[in-house]
C-alpha cells in the first residue's frame, strides 16, 4: 500500500494533542497510541533527529538555530529515511493509508519532514501567544512571559518563512477549532482528501479567558507594569501579523500572510 504521511505541529498548549486524537479517530488514519512516551509524540519514538528537550524544551527550542530543520539538513539520507519510517512503523497500523505523527516542534521542521517523506500533509494548529505564555500556574513571572511570547514569535515566523517551500500545508486556529470542531475537522479531512468522520473526543470551549486575566493581572504594580508595557510595545505589531493582539487579546482575526493552503 502507498501511504500518505500526515504531520501535526504547533507549540505546546496550542491544541496539538486534542487535534491529533480527533484525527486519529478517522478509520483511514493510523496514529500513535499507548506508546508510553509523553503524549504519544513521534519525536520520542525515533533516533534520527533530536527531540525538543535537547534544545531547551517546549519554551526554548525555537531559539536554537539547530532545532530548525530544512531540506538542507545533513540528516536527510536514504538510510535515515528508512530508519525513521521503520521506527515509527512499529506503532502504526500499516493497513491504513494515512499515517499520522504529532510533535510540537514539527512547526519548524516541515521542510525537513517534507524532504524525508515527499507528498506529506502538514496540519499546524496555532493559538494566542498569551495562552502559550502561561503554561502551568498563576505564578509565572513577567519576564518568563516576555521570553515565551518571543519564542512564540520566533517559531511562527520560521513557519511562515518555511511555508513558501511546502506543497501541502493547512493552518488551523485553536480558537476556531474549539468553537466549531465539527466544521474544522471537516475542513481538515477535505484538505487531506478524506471523507468526513465524527470524532468521539470531547473538545472544551474554554478558549483563552483564563490567560487573558493572568496577563492583565501581570501588569498590576511596579515594576511588572513597565515590563508588561514593554512586551506590548515590542511585540504587538509582530503578533498582529498572525491575527492576534496583546493590547486587545480578545480579538482574533485570520492569520495575515497565512501559510498558503494547497490541497492534493
Amino acid at each position: 500500500m502507498e501511504h500518505r504521511m500526515v504531520f501535526v505541529g504547533g507549540l505546546h498548549r496550542s491544541g496539538t494533542s486534542i487535534l491529533f486524537k480527533c484525527l486519529r479517530d478517522h478509520p483511514e488514519i493510523s496514529g500513535f497510541i499507548g506508546t508510553g512516551v509523553p503524549e504519544d509524540e513521534g519525536q520520542h519514538l525515533q533516533s534520527v533527529y533530536p527531540p525538543a528537550t535537547v534544545y531547551g524544551g517546549g519554551g526554548r527550542f525555537g531559539f536554537n538555530p539547530e532545532a530548525h530543520l530544512t531540506e538542507t539538513s545533513p540528516l536527510i539520507t536514504e538510510e535515515n529515511k528508512g530508519r525513521l519510517f521503520s521506527e515509527w512503523s512499529r506503532h502504526w497500523d500499516l493497513s491504513r493509508k494515512y499515517l499520522l505523527e504529532k510533535s510540537p516542534p514539527n512547526l519548524i521542521r516541515t521542510r525537513f519532514l517534507q524532504s524525508m517523506f515527499p507528498d506529506s500533509r502538514f496540519v499546524i494548529i496555532v493559538r494566542h501567544p498569551l495562552a502559550y505564555a502561561y503554561p502551568r500556574n498563576d505564578e509565572t513571572g513577567i519576564w518568563k512571559v516576555y521570553s515565551r511570547i518571543k519564542h512564540w514569535l520566533v517559531c511562527h515566523e520560521l513557519l511562515r518563512a518555511d511555508s513558501a517551500h511546502l506543497q501541502n500545508a493547512l493552518i488551523v486556529k485553536y480558537e476556531e477549532f474549539v468553537l466549531d470542531p465539527v466544521g474544522q475537522l471537516g475542513r481538515i479531512f477535505s484538505f487531506l482528501g478524506l471523507p468526513n468522520h465524527p470524532s468521539s473526543q470531547g473538545v472544551r470551549k474554554d478558549i483563552n479567558a483564563k490567560y487573558i486575566r493572568l496577563w492583565r493581572a501581570s501588569g498590576a504594580g511596579f515594576p511588572r507594569n513597565l515590563v508588561a508595557r514593554m512586551i506590548s510595545g515590542s511585540f504587538e505589531r509582530r503578533v498582529r501579523s498572525f491575527g492576534y493582539s496583546i493590547r486587545n487579546p480578545e480579538a482574533v482575526e485570520p492569520w495575515i500572510s497565512a501559510v498558503e493552503e494547497r490541497g492534493s
